[in-house]
């Protein structure tokens, strides 16, 4: 029987985790010392590759998430009033050429709804209290809300536990970076007056700070504002007529706020773990990484670091695959991944902030040429949507053919085929040219899909991982090194 896992945090990160573990048939059980959960919108967008690497999950999971959401498809980003540039999702090759406006609480609400469908109930006043992880598994002790408490053993021990993870603390794990020194608020209001369509967000860069509007719904925004610098206390949470003011004065003009449906008021901080594995137990989310709020990437990353740990555990747990470094390639990867989230949010956070005139105007006369060339344009793009994210420098690289891409990259879904990673066992496929000829039969079956799809490149193979990456690639003919690289994923 396969070992079971248990999740700690029932937020997005950790209900995606448990969702891919289960569905490829691996127990998981989900913990959190909340005792009810938050109906509050918090995280709000969803960028394509995340819908990508959730529709693997099947049952229509991406498609309901986009039903309940609203679909943005343009940026404008402005100077005061001035448009500066104006950047195009649309154009982004995906299924989901947009960023989807989605509260946390209904995102969350979908997912709950998928993982009861496979039988698994996040328990809520639920904390863990001490684990002991001795290589093979975790030991672990857990607190429920009346004081009861409990002992058992997991397979492996993934922490979703956030910002202040106590799993983090727990490993005497370092959480290095910095606390910006300025203050935020953001809030979401019902408003009139928006100058854009419900389709497309405003940036408005400004001398005070920056102000950006999200559309959710018609008539429903999620604003974000800069405060200025950090005083010694914590920021205090702007009214609706200190909003109304704030947009008034760095806003597109005419925007009327009508009512509050929530507020709050944060710092930033720009802090990732030393490592994201400890044996086996993983860190993922908050708990592993936090940066700016720019670009709403935190959400996105944290999901997808579970969809990236699950398929490579549940081949260790369920005994398909037990190379070391098949588990090992799990930090390496997403933490390249978090370093660059914080790096790229961090850069468009100070770029927004510029308090030296000079500086804004150069900053706005070159944003307004740059982001006027198509490869700028793509390139920004890509980032924004998470397209772009690729492996490069993975563990799990193979060769690459000098005719396609380069080991690590994202593989483009096709229409009308299967995800890649669909199903209940996470198989790598292969695609081949039709003069590449047949796979051999000793070719490690259990880890491959039994369909071989058409390649684009003639003659080329390539070997595509069970989350959309390319593994490697060489030409026709080449099946050894392809069963070599299966091979060594077998073996200890």
């Amino acid at each position: 029987m396969t070992d079971p896992v248990l999740v700690v945090g029932a937020g997005p990160v950790g209900l995606t985790a448990a969702l891919e573990l289960s569905r490829y048939g691996v127990p998981v059980r989900v913990v959190d010392a909340m005792t009810e959960r938050a109906t509050t919108s918090r995280a709000v967008a969803i960028w394509p590759r995340t819908l990508e690497l959730l529709e693997r999950a099947g049952g229509g999971l991406s498609a309901e998430l986009v039903s309940r959401g609203n679909k943005v498809t343009f940026g404008n980003i402005l100077a005061g009033r001035s448009p500066l540039a104006r950047v195009a999702l649309s154009d982004v090759e995906t299924p989901y050429p947009f960023v989807l406006m989605l509260p946390q609480s209904e995102t969350e609400t979908v997912l709950l709804e998928h993982l009861d469908a496979r039988g698994v109930r996040p328990e809520l006043g639920v904390a863990l209290d001490d684990f002991v992880e001795d290589g093979e598994d975790v030991a672990v002790t857990l607190r429920h809300a009346d004081g009861r408490e409990e002992t058992a053993r997991y397979g492996a021990l993934v922490a979703c536990d956030g910002a202040h993870s106590p799993v983090r603390h727990r490993l005497g794990l370092s959480f290095e970076g910095d606390t910006l020194a300025s203050d935020w608020a953001q809030g979401d209001f019902h408003l009139s007056g928006m100058p854009f369509p419900v389709n497309e967000f405003a940036t408005c860069l400004h001398e005070d700070g920056p102000a950006v509007l999200f559309p959710l719904a018609p008539g429903r925004y999620r604003v974000i504002v800069g405060l200025g610098p950090s005083t010694a206390e914590a920021p205090s949470v702007p009214t609706m007529a200190e909003f109304q003011a704030l947009l008034d004065r760095r806003g597109p003009g005419g925007i009327v706020l009508q009512d509050t449906i929530w507020t709050t008021s944060f710092r930033i901080n720009e802090r990732q773990v030393e490592r994201y594995r400890v044996g086996r137990v993983f860190l993922a989310g908050d708990a592993a990484h936090v940066h700016s709020p720019a670009g709403g990437q935190g959400m996105n990353t944290g999901m997808q670091d579970a969809i990236n740990l699950a398929w490579k555990l549940t081949l260790v747990l369920r005994g398909l695959a037990t190379s070391p470094f098949l588990l090992d390639s799990y930090d390496r990867e997403r933490r390249a991944v978090g370093a660059e989230v914080i790096a790229t949010s961090g850069r468009l956070t100070r770029m927004a902030t510029l308090k030296n005139p000079v500086a804004r105007h150069i900053r706005n006369a070159v944003m307004h040429f740059v982001l006027g060339l198509a490869p700028v344009q793509h390139a920004l793009e890509g980032a924004l949507t998470e397209t772009a994210i690729h492996y490069a420098d993975s563990p799990l690289n193979g060769v690459s053919w000098e005719a396609g891409p380069r080991a690590g990259a994202r593989m483009l879904p096709v229409e009308g085929e299967p995800a890649y990673g669909a199903g209940d066992t996470p198989r790598f496929t292969l695609r081949a040219g039709a003069t590449a000829g047949p796979p051999p039969a000793d070719l490690p079956g259990r880890l491959v899909d039994a369909v071989v799809r058409p390649n684009k490149v003639a003659g080329g193979i390539e070997l595509i991982r069970p989350d959309g990456y390319l593994a490697m690639a060489v030409a026709g003919g080449e099946w050894e090194r392809i069963a070599d690289y299966l091979r060594r994923l077998v073996a200890a």
